[in-house]
């Protein structure tokens, strides 16, 4: 065949085009459990991370997971808990924020910590330039925040992008969603100086406005249909009942 001619280009492009594509596709598959293995440890670090717990040196994430999160469940919002195939781990809470509340499935995370047992619950919301997520861990009286952790995807470096800065998580410990009358208030994210009198508040990133609003949004949609199974623990009640209990049961866990 005539090297010069534009048929032998175009099959020789074609055959190298197949060959490349073929070499990636198997690379790739041949490196996907890996990914999937990264992509699990990072979550479960972010998760351990709102428990103030920061792996040392070569320490194994997964090992150190299973240390401490000894249980995982999905309640609904009553506080029931839904049986089923699906883990805690695996729910999409991206998909799950976008729906109502009395459809969403809302992960449960039981964490172990030397400062005892601790409640750890996804968020999930909207920043300035694309979606910020996190995890926040409560105490056993299902109010109070004991850490909490975030993340982004593209906030903007020095501004938004501060919210994943321990100085800017650390101001959430020790915070209370709920009112003295019980009402759910979540945390407000607020200005120096516009520091509300009546609920639970942390400064907002200073020249993040956005990132700060998207924040205190996303802490209340994500953390509002978890509202009755953390009133649950604050009363002494089991924390989670069967969904498919009887009427007692479930009057019990909603008040």
């Amino acid at each position: 065949m005539n090297r010069q001619s534009n048929s032998y280009t175009i099959i020789y492009a074609s055959v190298l085009v197949l060959v490349v594509g073929v070499v990636l596709s198997v690379v790739y598959q041949a490196l996907r459990p890996q990914q999937l293995e990264n992509i699990a440890d990072d979550t479960k670090k972010q998760i351990l991370a709102s428990a103030r717990i920061v792996p040392t040196g070569e320490q194994n994430i997964s090992e150190l997971y299973s240390n401490h999160i000894k249980d995982s469940y999905i309640v609904n919002n009553k506080g029931q808990k839904i049986d089923g195939d699906m883990s805690a781990f695996d729910v999409n809470v991206s998909l799950e924020s976008k729906k109502p509340a009395d459809e969403r499935l809302l992960p449960v995370f039981e964490c172990t910590t030397d400062s005892g047992l601790k409640y750890i619950l996804p968020v999930y919301g909207a920043g300035l330039w694309g979606p910020i997520w996190g995890y926040i861990a409560f105490d056993n009286n299902g109010d109070t925040i004991y850490g909490a952790y975030f993340a982004h995807a593209g906030e903007t470096p020095g501004l938004g992008a501060e919210i994943e800065k321990p100085a800017f998580q650390s101001q959430f410990d020790g915070k209370d969603i709920f009112s003295k009358s019980g009402e759910f208030q979540s945390v407000a994210v607020v200005k120096v100086g516009k520091e509300p009198a009546d609920q639970a508040w942390v400064h907002a990133v200073s020249g993040g406005t956005i990132t700060s609003q998207g924040v205190q949004k996303m802490l209340f949609n994500s953390l509002e249909p978890y509202s009755t199974f953390l009133k649950s623990l604050s009363s002494g009640a089991d924390a989670v009942s069967s969904q498919g209990g009887n009427e007692d049961s479930a009057a019990s866990n909603n008040n």
